[in-house]
């Protein structure tokens, strides 16, 4: 059984270890393994902090009881009236569970009852995965291209990608 809630103070181990692990999978190979191992240890500490962050909203879904993945959206710092996916991460034991479907369609209806009508995200081009997830979730990449400096100087390219909240 799939739940999504609102993230709680207690949450915040368990969504770093969501983070970390689907960012060792995902990302890490991008990077030198020092580098990434750093990456890893950072990412497991990040979530208390934003847990109580009233500017944007932390979903969690759970798989039978287990946290497996997590939405952190706020209002877009670029794009006015749109609200923007700022991190969505799944544990990969989470992959292929559907979890990570019932989040995004919880994601859209949340933002959506907080009247935006447009989202968008930004996702590493090099990340197959991640971006055939956003393209069955209804995203359309809109051409937009930036680069992401993680903090090891070799910025990464990633793409933009955008949806109505309907």
């Amino acid at each position: 059984m799939i739940e999504v809630r609102l993230a709680v103070p207690a949450d915040g181990d368990a969504l770093g270890r969501i983070h970390s692990a689907s960012w060792a999978v995902a990302y890490a190979p991008f990077f030198d393994p020092e580098f990434a191992e750093r990456g890893v240890e950072d990412r497991l500490e990040r979530w208390h902090d934003r847990i109580t962050d009233e500017h944007g909203t932390l979903l969690v879904a759970s798989v039978d009881g287990r946290p497996l993945a997590l939405s952190y959206s706020v209002p877009s710092p670029t794009r006015p009236g749109f609200a923007e996916i700022f991190s969505f991460y799944s544990h990969p034991d989470g992959w292929g569970t559907g979890v990570a479907a019932e989040l995004m369609t919880h994601t859209l209806h949340h933002l959506r009852e907080r009247g935006f009508t447009h989202v968008h995200l930004w996702t590493l081009r090099d990340t197959p995965q991640s971006r055939r997830f956003y393209s069955k979730s209804g995203f359309a990449e809109t051409g937009a291209v930036t680069t992401h400096d993680f903090g090891d100087g070799s910025p990464l390219e990633q793409v933009e990608y955008q949806r109505a909240c309907s």
